[in-house]
């Protein structure tokens, strides 16, 4: 093995791991450019293999959908959202349904983060409009994009690699995933109401005499949405269906791209490519294959609860080492299951839920409270609470579909 791949590894990870280091002045992408250097800076990749490392699918595929989000924001797809949603809502507890349902099936098309970027204004607005409180809406919101991402390959960054490492193909991955997402947000709304029912109970939304309606340009962004997710069911590459809808909006609203490009978190982008390399030298250390040779998925798989013990795998590593991190290590490992299409489903679901285990499991829960700042956010524990149980549920019942449901439905 070579110590010198694992301690760049480590290092990078602690890096990755922290939200910024102040006396450094680094953030998570910062961190993993770092540790993508010194892998070839010390030798542990050549350049050459440090770039064919960078899944360049992947990147394009994060890149169009978030120009699809973009095009929302700048079309104003939520001016008017908060009366729509508080005069169809009419009390705090169907708000909290309605904000759980719009932020999960939005979330499918056009990724978790987006949503949150999108959303966290709105739920400040609302919150403050019918002077609610703060902390089940914006629980809802972060969880709710977390559970109803889990639905398509593109609805979150963990999805789309799976999609790409584990050559899924959406329409037959939709087919498995869709039930798990609405079970899922099922769950959510839920266990949300449960949590904070009393909180609601003693509030009242105030009138809403005007509703807008939704804008010509966002009526468009929406078609080309739509559009763009026929295309991958119909079998079109994903990376190049999402980067071409974008093209598409861009062409059609004849707007100054410029003013795109400040709503795309090229950050992320950065972020992903560094990461490739980063794991990539952690591969050719030799320590995941040392691990796996004498802990093997496959006596997990074949052992006691099988597919159940993986499940556990998945959520808790994805924690553990952060889920993106998580699957670039265990993917040389999937081939050698006996239905690795079966396991790499698997693991796009519970990478997913595991988002919701803690505040920092997913980059939106991170979104949400940093954007509601003003009205107090909320910490770990608050969502440890309200997340873990509701990880841990989900997680269940996506193994359930997967394992035992789908299969004796004849599905899978």
């Amino acid at each position: 093995m070579d110590p010198i791949g694992i301690a760049i590894f480590a290092v990078s990870y602690a890096l990755i791991s922290m939200r910024r280091l102040d006396w450094l002045g680094f953030d998570r992408p910062a961190g993993a450019l770092l540790g993508a250097c010194a892998m070839v800076i010390f030798g542990v990749l050549t350049p050459h293999e440090a770039l064919a490392a960078v899944d360049g699918a992947t990147l394009l595929l994060l890149f169009g959908v978030m120009g699809l989000g973009a095009f929302l924001g700048l079309d104003g797809f939520l001016a008017g959202a908060e009366e729509r949603l508080a005069r169809a809502a009419r009390t705090p507890r169907r708000l909290l349904g309605g904000l759980i349902w719009s932020a999960g099936i939005l979330s499918a098309f056009i990724t978790n983060d987006a949503v949150c970027v999108l959303g966290a204004p709105l739920v400040v607005g609302l919150v403050r409009r019918h002077g609610l409180p703060p902390l089940p809406y914006l629980l809802a919101l972060a969880t709710a994009a977390n559970t109803g991402s889990v639905a398509t390959l593109v609805g979150n960054p963990q999805n789309m690699l799976c999609a790409q490492l584990g050559g899924l193909v959406y329409r037959d991955y939709a087919l498995s995933a869709i039930p798990i997402a609405l079970l899922g947000l099922a769950l959510n709304h839920f266990w949300l109401d449960l949590c904070f029912r009393r909180e609601l109970r003693v509030h009242r939304l105030r009138p809403v005499e005007y509703v807008p309606s939704v804008a010509r340009r966002a009526q468009l962004d929406l078609v080309v949405i739509a559009a763009t997710a026929v295309a991958y069911t119909l079998g079109a590459d994903l990376a190049w269906a999402a980067a071409s809808g974008f093209v598409v909006l861009m062409l059609a609203q004849r707007r100054d791209t410029q003013r795109l490009w400040a709503h795309i978190d090229f950050s992320i982008l950065l972020f992903f490519a560094g990461l490739f390399v980063v794991v990539q030298g952690l591969v050719e250390s030799g320590l995941p294959a040392w691990l796996f040779e004498r802990f093997p998925l496959t006596a997990l798989e074949s052992g006691t609860g099988g597919g159940w013990s993986l499940a556990a795998l998945f959520l808790v590593g994805s924690n553990l080492v952060s889920n993106v991190p998580f699957i670039l290590v265990v993917r040389d490992a999937m081939s050698a299951l006996p239905d690795p299409e079966l396991a790499w489903k698997l693991l796009a679901v519970a990478s997913t839920f595991a988002g919701n285990l803690t505040l920092l499991g997913s980059v939106a829960n991170v979104i949400v409270a940093e954007s509601a700042r003003e009205l107090g956010g909320f910490g770990f524990r608050q969502h440890l609470r309200v997340g873990f149980p509701l990880a841990l549920a989900t997680t269940a019942v996506g193994a359930l579909w997967l394992l035992v449901v789908e299969p004796g439905l004849g599905l899978a």
